[in-house]
């Protein structure tokens, strides 16, 4: 399969990114995020493709797409406002907090990707290979020493593409409690050099 990787991501693309976001990460979210019409809906409307680099194949289809976070903003962003859009105010007291569980800071050395992700019919094409090699490309122009992410403990395959990618474990955290909430024990904080 060719396809090209791109910077951000097209307006015609989103409600498909929001899709794939969904299909990605609504195991981590979906205790907070349900139900899922109105969570891809407001991933929809808070997606900045300024802070994201896209998969397409030749026809224009998006295939897979990589977020990352910076001090200028995030490819999932959104404010109190944005989520009470979407589930109300009561819906917005609550799940604000519980999402800013999940938040992780930019330190200002390395690039923090925010969420990758491929479709299913386009896995194993190193697509997700493709964009991990972006964003580290990204983090170069950018001047940073670095990318960093987090893998949770469920995760297996995405961890091992990181580790061929370059990516080493530098930190590990556990949810404790919270793991009755989003599904999963623990994160690890892994770095890969670019510099």
């Amino acid at each position: 399969m060719s396809f090209q990787i791109r910077d951000g991501f097209l307006p015609i693309h989103r409600p498909v990114a929001a899709r794939l976001f969904w299909e990605a990460f609504s195991r981590k979210l979906s205790s907070t995020m349900n139900p899922p019409e109105k969570a891809m809906a407001f991933f929809e409307d808070v997606m900045d493709p300024g802070h994201a680099i896209s998969a397409v194949d030749q026809d224009g289809r998006l295939l897979g797409l990589a977020g990352f976070k910076s001090p200028d903003g995030a490819f999932i962003g959104g404010t109190f406002s944005d989520l009470a859009r979407f589930y109300g105010t009561f819906g917005a007291l609550w799940r604000g907090p519980v999402l800013a569980l999940l938040e992780r800071e930019v330190d200002g050395k390395t690039l923090l990707m925010d969420g990758i992700f491929v479709a299913e019919e386009a896995r194993g094409q190193g697509i997700g290979s493709a964009l991990l090699s972006a964003i580290c490309e990204r983090a170069r122009t950018m001047a940073l020493s670095g990318v960093r992410l987090d893998v949770i403990d469920s995760n297996p395959r995405a961890r091992a593409l990181y580790e061929r990618k370059g990516f080493r474990e530098v930190a590990q955290s556990h949810l404790g409690p919270l793991r009755h909430v989003f599904g999963f024990k623990s994160a690890t904080t892994m770095l890969c050099p670019v510099s």
